[in-house]
């Protein structure tokens, strides 16, 4: 198994963005509407990563850099995106390793606080997160007023949990990765798409 760095518009990229698009609208009713741009993953203000087995791409996950704005970040935030793992490679802790991967990196590009948005039909995601140290924030993003939409949040440098967890909620995640989504352009009538699946 290799994990490498690619463009977020690199080819595999896009073939996995199809398949997870594709998951989110089996659970939601519809596809991930947020407005990624590859910029958004390009050092240091983010990465963009693909697992490869034999050359086929398995798995994905980014971060992207968020600092204090309107719809609820905080500085030194570092969001996931696009967390997923191809149906038949699940079960095989790809998820684990693509999230440590990101905080790494996060870590190293100086952030402060990894943070992710998902939803209550991804219970596989929840769980991730939470045995994986994230706890449930405040909601944040275009999806935060949306009732589906759970924020969590796991701090990056030691001694800083009280500020990483600012604005922290009582509530355990109810499970969640093995194909997430990120937060997303509302849209009329419709459940929140979005990145944080896995």
């Amino acid at each position: 198994m290799e994990i490498r760095p690619v463009p977020y518009d690199h080819a595999d990229a896009v073939t996995l963005d199809r398949l997870v698009q594709g998951e989110y609208a089996q659970r939601y009713g519809e596809g991930d509407v947020t407005p990624l741009d590859p910029a958004m993953f390009r050092p240091p203000h983010g990465v963009y990563l693909l697992a490869y087995e034999d050359g086929r791409p398995l798995a994905t996950g980014g971060w992207r850099a968020q600092d204090t704005n309107p719809e609820g970040y905080a500085d030194g935030d570092a969001e996931i995106k696009r967390m997923f793992v191809v149906a038949e490679a699940r079960g095989r802790g790809l998820a684990r390793r693509i999230l440590a991967a990101l905080e790494a990196d996060a870590r190293a590009a100086g952030r402060t606080r990894m943070v992710l948005e998902t939803g209550t039909k991804q219970p596989e995601a929840l769980a991730l997160y939470a045995s994986c140290g994230y706890r449930m924030v405040s909601k944040f993003g275009l999806y935060r007023t949306y009732e589906e939409s759970r924020c969590m949040a796991k701090p990056l440098v030691e001694g800083s949990v009280e500020g990483a967890m600012q604005g922290s909620v009582e509530g355990s995640a109810e499970g969640s990765a093995e194909g997430l989504r990120d937060g997303g352009r509302p849209v009329p009538g419709s459940r929140r798409a979005g990145d944080t699946r896995v």
